[in-house]
């Protein structure tokens, strides 16, 4: 399934590592909520890649953008993440089941090696709007070639400043 942009996305409601909730519609931001799904604690690259995202949290914050981490990973790999990577005050959700993984049209894999989990999505970023509606994504097949946390900065500043709609939903 593709979730085509200016649509309504599904509806999220997982756990958080620091075990509150969170919910996709209790988001009040002021112009996105990035839904950053990762594949887990295995992956180095979603390691880097998410300690790049909290140092640019407040970044996103003084943009109006609330900033979530997802994955499929069990409570205990989650939080194991949570304690041994570099990302403090970055909400990092898990146990997405792998069903809603392929409503927002991501990409799953089966693991390979012993420390892989048996299933997990692969990566995506979404921008979605305060109404619940996709603005953009970028989704992944495997662990490399994300988009540039600078470069989605760079453009919430050109969407906001210019009124640019959401392309792509035709």
């Amino acid at each position: 399934m593709m979730i085509k942009p200016k649509t309504e996305v599904p509806q999220l409601d997982l756990p958080l590592i620091n075990d509150a909730r969170w919910n996709l519609a209790a988001q009040k931001s002021e112009t996105f909520t990035i839904l950053v799904f990762y594949r887990g604690l295995h992956c180095p690259v979603c390691k880097n890649y998410l300690e790049e995202l909290a140092k640019k949290l407040k970044d996103f914050t003084d943009r109006g953008a609330h900033v979530v981490a997802i994955s499929s990973d069990s409570e205990e790999r989650a939080k194991k993440a949570g304690k041994e990577w570099d990302v403090p005050g970055l909400p990092i959700a898990y146990g997405l089941p792998i069903e809603e993984a392929r409503n927002w049209g991501l990409f799953v894999s089966k693991g390979i090696k012993d420390s892989e989990p048996d299933m997990f999505s692969e990566p995506g970023v979404f921008l979605v709007r305060p109404d619940n509606t996709l603005y953009a994504s970028a989704i992944q097949t495997m662990p490399f070639a994300r988009p540039n946390w600078k470069d989605i900065l760079n453009a919430i500043d050109y969407i906001e400043k210019n009124d640019y709609p959401a392309r792509g939903g035709e």
